[in-house]
């Protein structure tokens, strides 16, 4: 086809083509080879028998140009480019509100890295698409077979998995914006779309924007391919479509694994459409090939139906894939695909006005929400057989038409724009939108237009409006886009939603809210007044648990071991999370099972410790009320802190073992098993890792005394089980530290076992006091005796007494430079201990601040020395009493009595006071007969 200028359907154009470069780049060469190039590619899909229909992604003059020429043809197979695995989802399209996505989704892999999981891939349709258009007539169209041919969701990953070995991978951008909540609603899915039209020769795409007058791609398209194809005839859009393809196709470096993907995706798509024409026997005059301008002025051998190569498809991996749809949004797709923020919103506006300016009647759904009944059809037209003419040529020569100004519209834009600023805070007027009006006409004309677009007049609009600061939550650049369409929201509708959702719809009916309404909405739940409200608490509670944060959150009311809910106050946004709650459907078929199965997955983690084991098992508990489930995961929990050879979860085992154990024993007549085998082993744990803890620089201090409070808590329940206190005493002897804090809390755990006495311990803090070397490290001293509070409450007195005496012993001179670092310390390492000192401080002192001048400190009081002891005058007395008169003494002065031991009280025999009463001896005779 090169050596003949002139032949073929486009032999004028190549002519034409081929005087041009040779005055413009001294000869024939490799322009020439570039430009007839594109024709031949232009020539080649336009006579292939198998029509072809090229697009663009969310074009409103690919959908114009698609509706028309599905009326005009009517096809019996329309074939599709998107994941053949998504076929059976799009039915469900007519119970949504677009836009929404078609999505694949993996949570179990295999044959894939272990770090990419879990697996998703989406594929957003809007009704200004042209693949809209063509599912909307298959589906409702009898006769009509829609066939997906692209490469499934599985071959996604598959082909990527092959950059990964060949060592190509793509590092996210640091300095990218963080995406907003509309714009996120597709998450980290691998977003697939019809019609990635954009150049890949950043110079080309440069050079366009540059001479085009325009800051972004998706203007520029829209200024120079949307709107001069808006009203073309099928023969030119077709044409000059695959003109561009072939242009951006040839011009593109490429990247060599994105070069490959795409051959590959093209001989796959070609592959599956042989295939079904073979075993069919549809005739390709009656069927449409719909996919991207790109992808159909391809080169590759398999090109065509008569296509000479072969491609073997590999086989599907183990990896079971899960498909819904999803809700979307206009942000969420330019997110995705890089797209202008606003041009998507821009795009739905331009095909609504071209709808009613060509009068072209588009194709919907029947049943979908916001659609009328669709009228029946006329029955199909015998397809025309006429060769395609050359329409390029004449688009080529042909100036552009210009639009003549609609004034009516752009002041309808202007007063709008006023009128949303100043409900949003800005001081605009009647003269800002006489200015808006004329910037946008002097800004069209400075970029050569006839006629501004939206995107000149949010340029004037934010020239004339925006001031210095921004006096509301939006800007005037983001009214625009609101005031142009906004962010259009879809929504999965009812039936559409996986069975979980809608268990989920169902079991929360009684709280009569719109569930899949947008935004929050607050709950009431009084379950005392209506006890069915209790089982949309349990709901609501396990959602709480599994989706993200803001889906459901609890105002009022608590959820806690062996607590009955009374009230509840709820906010709800299940409309907004909608994306969540569907995903959550993918893992079971009620939130009961999905909530199984995580905590299961989170007990069985490599990485799971000791003390995530013992959330999953409260959460059985409290969601589930499974004892199975629970004496399930707190056998593994044994296991795992068998395993552990750290401490860092320590204080977290400690809080939660206590709050198991303070439930079963409440409501359980026994301890389950496996918490006394927990109990044990903890024991033994943590006093083997005792001595090596104290001395271990990445050991906290908190976490060593979490360590002591779980030894000093249990040691009760732990000694009746067969453990040996020896344990304990032989590993606090084994420790040595040299950190002040844990150095104190060593003392705190010897007056504990009654290893060092407190008068002991008074006189070692008043010994640090004493001494000016240590005088700046006593706040670590005081660090450590607060953490004590853990595992020896009743030391708060002393703590208190250490304090005190601090400020009242120390200079101001070292006083002062000295309590920074005291009060740092303590809200570092003791905020929730500090109740604690100080209820104690308040136990202490007075009350009244009069009384403080005469008030004495109980530890400066002098020692009561004890009464004298009567001489016993019979030998068969009750000694122990008048040995040791101190504690009877004590409970007469703190009762308010005062008297003196008698003789005959000292010698009085226990056989009279028996017989005096012999009530307790008569019934412990009866009961110990009984036994």
């Amino acid at each position: 086809m090169s050596g003949d200028t002139s032949s073929g359907t486009f032999g004028a154009l190549r002519g034409q083509l081929h005087g041009a470069a040779a005055e413009f780049a001294d000869g024939p060469g490799a322009l020439e080879g570039i430009l007839r190039g594109i024709v031949d590619d232009v020539e080649r899909a336009v006579r292939e028998p198998l029509e072809i229909f090229p697009v663009c992604h969310h074009s409103p003059a690919s959908a114009i140009a698609m509706a028309r020429r599905l009326r005009e043809k009517q096809p019996k197979v329309v074939y599709l480019e998107l994941c053949e695995d998504m076929a059976p989802l799009l039915t469900e399209l007519r119970n949504c509100r677009l836009p929404v996505a078609v999505q694949s989704f993996a949570s179990e892999i295999e044959g894939f890295p272990a770090d990419w999981s879990p697996l998703s891939v989406v594929a957003p349709i809007t009704e200004a698409s042209a693949e809209y258009q063509a599912i909307a007539y298959a589906l409702d169209t009898p006769g009509v077979e829609l066939v997906l041919v692209d490469r499934s969701s599985d071959h996604v990953f598959q082909w990527e998995t092959r950059r990964e070995t060949a060592g190509e991978t793509g590092e996210a951008d640091p300095d990218a914006p963080a995406a907003d909540e509309q714009s996120a609603l597709h998450g980290d899915a691998v977003g697939v779309e019809i019609g990635d039209l954009r150049p890949r020769f950043a110079e080309l795409e440069e050079h366009l924007l540059r001479h085009g007058r325009v800051r972004h791609w998706s203007e520029w398209w829209h200024q120079y391919v949307e709107l001069p194809l808006g009203d073309s005839d099928h023969d030119t859009y077709r044409q000059v479509m695959l003109l561009i393809g072939s242009l951006f196709r040839r011009l593109a470096p490429g990247d060599p694994h994105k070069v490959r993907v795409d051959e590959d995706r093209e001989r796959y798509m070609w592959t599956r459409m042989r295939e079904h024409l073979a075993s069919t026997g549809t005739d390709p005059a009656d069927c449409l090939y719909v996919c991207g301008a790109f992808h159909a002025a391809s080169r590759v051998e398999e090109f065509g139906v008569h296509g000479a190569g072969t491609f073997t498809i590999s086989p599907p991996s183990g990896t079971k894939w899960r498909h819904g749809l999803i809700p979307s949004s206009h942000a969420a797709i330019e997110a995705q695909f890089g797209l202008a923020a606003g041009s998507v919103s821009i795009a739905a506006t331009e095909w609504a006005k071209n709808l009613r300016r060509t009068r072209v009647r588009p194709y919907r759904l029947a049943g979908q929400a916001g659609t009328r009944a669709k009228k029946s059809l006329p029955a199909p037209a015998p397809a025309a057989t006429a060769p395609p003419a050359d329409r390029l040529t004449g688009f080529l020569q042909r100036p552009p038409a210009l639009d003549s100004l609609d004034e009516a519209e752009l002041l309808g834009w202007s007063v709008d724009i006023v009128r949303a600023a100043r409900r949003n805070g800005y001081l605009a007027s009647t003269a800002d939108a006489i200015a808006v009006f004329e910037t946008s006409i002097l800004l069209a004309g400075m970029r050569d237009r006839a006629k501004p677009t939206p995107y000149d007049f949010q340029d004037a609009a934010v020239t004339c409006i925006e001031k210095d600061a921004v006096p509301g939550r939006r800007d005037v650049r983001r009214l625009v886009e609101i005031m142009m369409g906004g962010d259009r929201v879809g929504q999965v509708g009812y039936d559409a939603l996986p069975p979980l959702a809608r268990d989920v719809h169902d079991r929360l009916a009684p709280l009569n809210l719109k569930l899949q309404q947008r935004g929050v909405q607050r709950a009431l739940l009084d379950i005392a007044g209506r006890p069915e409200l209790a089982h949309c608490s349990d709901v609501l509670w396990m959602l709480r648990r599994l989706l993200p944060q803001g889906a459901a959150r609890p105002i009022m009311g608590d959820r806690g071991l062996g607590e009955r809910p009374i009230q509840e106050s709820w906010d709800l946004a299940l409309g907004t999370h909608q994306r969540a709650l569907i995903e959550l459907g993918y893992e079971g078929v009620s939130i009961e099972q999905v909530l199984e199965q995580r905590l299961r997955r989170a007990a069985y983690a490599p990485q799971a410790t000791a003390a995530t084991v013992l959330e999953t098992v409260e959460d059985a508990i409290l969601h589930l009320r499974s004892r199975r489930l629970a004496d399930e995961l707190g056998t593994r929990a044994l296991e795992v802190l068998a395993g552990e050879r750290s401490v860092d979860g320590a204080p977290e085992v400690l809080r939660r073992v206590r709050r198991l154990l303070a439930y079963y024993r409440t409501s359980e007549p026994v301890l389950p098993p496996w918490i006394e085998s927990f109990v044990k082993t903890g024991y033994a744990h943590y006093c083997t890792q005792l001595p090596t803890a104290f001395t271990d620089d990445d050991a906290t201090v908190r976490q060593v005394a979490a360590m002591l409070g779980f030894l000093f808590s249990m040691e009760s329940l732990a000694l009746s089980l067969g453990c040996d206190r020896t344990q304990l005493e032989l590993a606090l002897a084994q420790s040595h530290p040299a950190e002040p804090a844990r150095t104190a809390l060593l003392w705190a755990a010897q007056t504990h076992l009654g290893t060092l006495s407190r008068a002991a311990l008074r006189e070692r803090c008043a010994g640090l006091l004493a001494n000016p070397l240590v005088v700046p490290a006593y706040p670590r001293y005081l660090s450590g005796f607060v953490h004590a509070l853990e595992p020896v409450p009743g030391l708060a007195d002393v703590v208190v007494e250490a304090v005190s005496n601090a400020f009242a012993r120390l200079p101001d001179r070292v006083l002062l430079p000295w309590l920074p670092t005291l009060i740092t310390t303590l809200r570092a390492g003791g905020t929730e201990l500090a109740p604690l000192i100080v209820r104690e401080a308040g136990r202490l002192f007075p009350a009244r601040l009069a009384e403080l001048d005469a008030w004495t400190p109980p530890w400066r009081l002098p020692a009561e020395a004890p009464r004298a002891v009567l001489a016993s005058t019979s030998g068969t007395g009750v000694a122990l009493l008048s040995a040791h008169p101190t504690t009877c003494d004590a409970l007469a002065d703190l009762l308010g009595y005062e008297g003196t031991w008698s003789a005959g009280e000292a010698t009085a025999s226990p056989v009279v006071l028996l017989t005096r009463h012999p009530h307790t001896a008569t019934a412990l005779e009866a009961l110990l007969a009984v036994t």
